[in-house]
């Protein structure tokens, strides 16, 4: 039987096929690297997540981490995924060598993640959070702090969190309350508490590095006057040893629908008066800085959200082979055989829409990856411009598509098991519970609809979407030359004119009445992500078509499936945008004037 966790033939297809990943090798930081290296770290991941990840998803569903009083505590196969996920040096997979690192692409590292991802998304959730964590410390942090923090950071022997919310403001962060006094030596008294806190507190590290944000008093209010603090649970030594517990107190556990396995925390801060935090970079710059970590989240849950969606879609599909019932409707015999269920078309068209979610998903989150390795590695000053441009751009679609249609993935798996799919023997209810979180994780899919529309879409006057429509016509231009492609390439130019006219016109009520310009920011995203993911399935429906010709047996039957998945989108999500974009361009105000006292 195939595996379960990710088809290994679609990461290969995207990663050197549609994406050209190989070609990263021609650069130097690179250049001890080639496709075998970097499927050599494909395969150690995929073993890993088979041997270490997988086995205890449903058991840490089944045990929620525990609070004794003094830790959390979790079940043992937790920690031994995570130090076989180390040892095998993941968590500095794109680190330098003389860091210990293996100096891979993003590109490759984001791939060995999704797999982790597909395994069991609870427990990659803590290496995650640690190395953007550790990663945001190292774009902003004093050498000091990168000495005492990032070094044990990417070696697992800290863990680390970031700490925003709170139980007053939500996601309004220009309302949170939690303070930093200065102490007179450098260091800051932190007193407050911050609420759904992801991996809070557990057993699996000798420290956790919690990244706090917090107001200096006599700052600017609202969120110019945020700043950012390092608040370790245990305080660290110039030397890097430990010192005394540092007044961060686990004021409670969360007990979620799914990511069951990821301890979920209400803090607190300077219950006792004796918090230390220390300052990162400036004052009232914290939001600006954690935002590096947010982004780097929003990408993350995004690519969790298409692996949940992936691994339940591969179940289904290996359920629908294997489960006998009915009969095909050409025939009118009782005692006729009955036939695997993804015979029937109603199936078909399940499992099919699933997998243009999946592998559409994945193909725009190797995209964003492949977009952050040409900002940091390519040699063209004006190629890494644009690409760190298009990432900001795309950074709200990529967390927020998958988080709709990954989990409708998700959804459409426990109705390709039917009754057998509500039940707790079978894993895609798990699968579903765990994959609904993502709409809301990092910001909701409404706040990723204003960050689009309200300032992504119109910045440096709408600079951003002109080089993602010039993007897109290379590859519209390059699929209009494929007889089986043309149509898809002349819907997806259609409906990016349609896209481009839709923004001026809302940019334009936007300037004159914000509410009005913004009230339908959601239906926007939904277009906007419809549009950049058909996208993306004419980039593989390319790749795809050019390997055709000549290929046989089980490659022919890939490439087959995957210009069949491309023709849905295009014939079923696609045309979606219609209407979506003809009730944007009439400025239609239903919801707007809505009053609360009428519902």
């Amino acid at each position: 039987m195939k595996s379960r966790i990710v088809n290994r033939r679609d990461l290969q297809f995207q990663l050197f096929e549609a994406l050209d990943t190989g070609s990263l090798t021609s650069r130097p930081r690179f250049a001890d690297h080639s496709v075998e290296t970097f499927m050599g770290a494909i395969d150690t991941a995929l073993d890993i997540a088979d041997e270490k990840f997988a086995p205890h998803n449903r058991k840490a569903d089944e045990n929620e981490p525990t609070f004794d009083g003094q830790r959390v505590k979790l079940i043992p196969e937790v920690k031994e995924a995570l130090d076989a996920y180390r040892a095998a040096g993941f968590l500095s997979a794109v680190r330098d060598y003389d860091e210990g690192g293996m100096q891979l692409p993003v590109t490759m590292a984001q791939a060995c993640r999704a797999v982790f991802a597909a395994a069991n998304v609870s427990t990659i959730a803590y290496a995650s959070l640690t190395l953007a964590n550790a990663n945001l410390l190292t774009a902003f942090g004093s050498p000091g702090q990168k000495q005492r923090y990032v070094t044990h950071l990417l070696t697992g022997r800290f863990f680390g969190t970031m700490a925003l919310t709170e139980p007053q403001a939500g996601s309004s962060l220009g309302d949170i309350t939690t303070k930093a006094t200065p102490r007179g030596d450098g260091t800051y008294a932190i007193t407050g508490s911050k609420i759904f806190i992801s991996a809070g507190d557990h057993d699996l590290a000798e420290n956790i590095v919690h990244l706090v944000l917090a107001k200096i008093p006599g700052g600017p209010p609202g969120v110019k006057g945020i700043s950012l603090f390092i608040v370790p649970k245990l305080l660290v030594n110039q030397d890097g040893t430990l010192g005394r517990p540092n007044d961060v107190a686990l004021a409670g556990l969360f007990h979620k629908m799914g990511y069951r396995g990821t301890s979920s925390t209400l803090l607190s801060f300077g219950e006792r008066g004796e918090c230390v935090g220390e300052l990162v970079g400036e004052p009232h710059r914290g939001l600006a800085q954690m935002f590096h970590m947010m982004n780097e989240a929003r990408i993350g849950v995004g690519l969790g959200a298409v692996m949940v969606g992936y691994t339940s879609y591969l179940h289904a599909l290996d359920y629908a082979r294997e489960r006998p019932q009915g009969r095909s409707m050409k025939t009118r015999d009782p005692q006729a055989r009955q036939i695997p269920i993804v015979e029937h078309p109603d199936v078909r068209r399940m499992l099919l829409a699933s997998k243009s979610y999946v592998e559409g998903g994945l193909a725009l989150c190797l995209y964003a990856a492949r977009l952050v390795d040409d900002q940091n590695t390519s040699p063209e000053e004006e190629v890494r411009r644009e690409a760190k441009v298009l990432l900001d751009l795309l950074t709200p679609v990529v967390k927020s598509f998958p988080a709709q249609y990954c989990v409708e993935a998700s959804s459409l798996a426990i109705q390709v098991y039917g009754g057998y799919g509500y039940t707790r023997e079978y894993p895609v209810e798990q699968f579903y519970r765990d994959n609904r979180l993502n709409p809301i994780h990092e910001g909701t899919s409404g706040i990723q609809a204003l960050d689009l529309l309200g300032r992504k879409v119109t910045a440096d006057g709408g600079r951003a979407i002109e080089l993602l429509g010039r993007a897109m016509a290379r590859d519209v231009a390059a699929a209009s030359g494929i007889e089986a492609l043309r149509a898809q390439a002349s819907e997806l130019r259609g409906a990016w004119d349609a896209l481009r006219s839709v923004t001026r016109r809302l940019a334009a009520a936007g300037a004159e009445d914000a509410e009005r310009g913004l009230a339908n920011a959601s239906v926007y995203l939904d277009a906007f992500g419809l549009v950049v993911v058909s996208w993306m399935w004419l980039r593989q429906g390319t790749a795809a078509a050019r390997a055709l010709d000549g290929a046989k047996g089980p490659d022919a039957d890939f490439y087959l499936g995957k210009l069949s998945a491309c023709r849905y989108f295009f014939r079923w999500e696609l045309p979606r945008t219609g209407a979506q974009l003809a009730l944007l361009e009439s400025l239609d105000d239903t919801c707007l004037t809505m009053k609360p006292a009428w519902f």
